[in-house]
């Protein structure tokens, strides 16, 4: 081997030797390029709430299918709602009661939207307060626009009645009719309420409204002097801050009854 090729493996020797050396005196790479571990979020706390199954509407006889426990986010419950951690023993305590206010399907079931017991059947669970139920005889269903006037809707009330004056005047008889209450509720249709496979179902031709103490004594007196027939009012306009104002004036000594529609007042003879 001459002197040249001696050199050059010399050199190959040295750069091999200082690349081990500068390999073995690199530090490690930095912790933080390590993926740091993924920690589980903690678990929601879930209680239960008693909701609806179906729609259950005024009238309805409350049974074991109708209502059921639904998991709900403890934190979230509304207030006011039935907690099966609060009373586990409530689905069994209202069974058998009555819907006074209608339940959605789905919706938390609520105490104040039933009644329970002897006075489960009583007008006077569902009227509010200041109101009067007052009960109005029809002479078929064909006034009660076909049989679909249900609880809760809300109707005019139509009299018809024998024009006094215009008969004696025309020597015919001759009949009327007005609308003498806007927008009223109804509460019942029938003389009962009864109860058949749960559901609600009306029998008869009385229908019992909600009405304000004026009003009641208007829609008494109206009975005496002609015939009452109730008119269906769209849902869209069932808003009462929209109707006329149709009351009667109490203490009428002359027979006659006083109707003011938007400010104007007119009057009819009852005797």
């Amino acid at each position: 081997m001459n002197k040249a090729q001696i050199a050059v493996l010399a050199v190959a020797i040295a750069a091999g030797g200082g690349a081990f050396m500068m390999m073995s005196s690199s530090s490690p790479p930095p912790a933080n390029n390590v993926a740091a571990p993924v920690v589980a979020p903690p678990p929601i706390a879930i209680d239960e709430v008693l909701v609806a199954t179906r729609d259950l509407t005024y009238g309805t006889a409350i049974g074991d299918p109708d209502i059921a426990w639904m998991e709900w986010p403890k934190g979230s419950a509304p207030k006011g709602v039935i907690l099966k951690s609060e009373n586990p023993t409530a689905k069994e305590e209202i069974k058998g009661s009555y819907v006074r206010v209608q339940i959605a399907n789905g919706e938390p079931v609520r105490r104040e939207r039933l009644i329970k017991g002897p006075t489960a059947g009583l007008m006077s669970t569902l009227l509010p307060s200041g109101k009067r139920a007052v009960s109005i005889e029809v002479p078929t269903l064909n006034t009660l626009a076909g049989g679909f006037i249900l609880p809760n809707d809300r109707v005019d009330v139509i009299r018809t009645y024998r024009d006094q004056e215009q008969t004696k005047d025309r020597g015919v008889e001759v009949m009327n009719s007005e609308i003498i209450l806007s927008n009223v509720r109804v509460l019942a249709i029938g003389e009962t309420l009864e109860t058949k496979n749960g559901e609600s179902v009306v029998k008869g031709v009385t229908a019992t409204l909600e009405l304000d103490p004026r009003q009641a004594e208007y829609i008494v007196l109206a009975q005496r002097t002609g015939q009452l027939a109730l008119a269906l009012r769209p849902l869209v306009d069932s808003n009462p801050k929209d109707d006329a104002n149709i009351v009667a004036p109490s203490g009428t000594d002359d027979g006659a009854l006083t109707i003011v529609r938007y400010g104007v007042s007119t009057s009819q003879h009852t005797k």
